[in-house]
């Protein structure tokens, strides 16, 4: 049986992206990009939204000349690997680009027990449109917040605004740039 995590870069008053949805502000130093690629060594399987999925398909192609870090390259390749629930009621099997990739048209909680109960290890719920659900329903056993210094004054919430969580700090590191990693486990 797996874990359920919830990862995201969030501004300092608690929003994924700015009102006007952009979220560059939040692009990751080398050190925490670094922190990244190991962070996702034990996650067995991701479950993740449109949005989420097409951002994140850059990884899947490698460019052919040597613009990529070593860290980026070995970022591509966990990803890769990892298998992904895409929850989309916009795209179709064709718009799939991996045989990894399963989908969904939306996320009830019983499906995303099942992946959780059938996973061999951490399960991560990427972006907080697709992971409110399960927050609210505490289905999540661990956030994963990288705060950046930033203040974007509204946008789009990390975390559901209608949900109490009792958390307790299982790690905490701050990187040169001022990023906070706090990482909470639910009690």
């Amino acid at each position: 049986m797996g874990t359920l995590t919830y990862t995201a870069t969030v501004s300092v008053d608690g929003y994924a992206a700015d009102a006007s949805g952009d979220f560059n502000w939040s692009a990751p130093s080398g050190e925490v990009f670094r922190f990244h690629v190991e962070r996702l060594g034990p996650v067995v399987h991701e479950v993740l939204g449109r949005r989420t999925y097409k951002l994140m398909e850059y990884w899947l192609s490698p460019p052919e000349d040597d613009s990529w870090s070593p860290d980026e390259h070995e970022f591509a390749e966990r990803w890769k690997a990892i298998p992904r629930t895409v929850v989309s009621s916009r795209l179709t099997a064709n718009d799939l680009v991996s045989d990894r990739d399963r989908l969904v048209p939306r996320l009830d909680l019983d499906t995303l027990r099942r992946i959780v109960d059938e996973a061999p290890g951490e399960v991560e719920i990427f972006g907080p449109t697709t992971a409110g659900a399960a927050i609210r329903a505490g289905l999540v056993s661990d956030l994963r917040l990288f705060v950046v210094p930033r203040v974007v004054g509204g946008g789009l919430r990390a975390l559901p605004p209608d949900t109490t969580l009792d958390l307790e700090l299982a790690a905490h590191r701050v990187f040169a740039g001022g990023t906070a990693y706090s990482h909470y486990r639910t009690r």
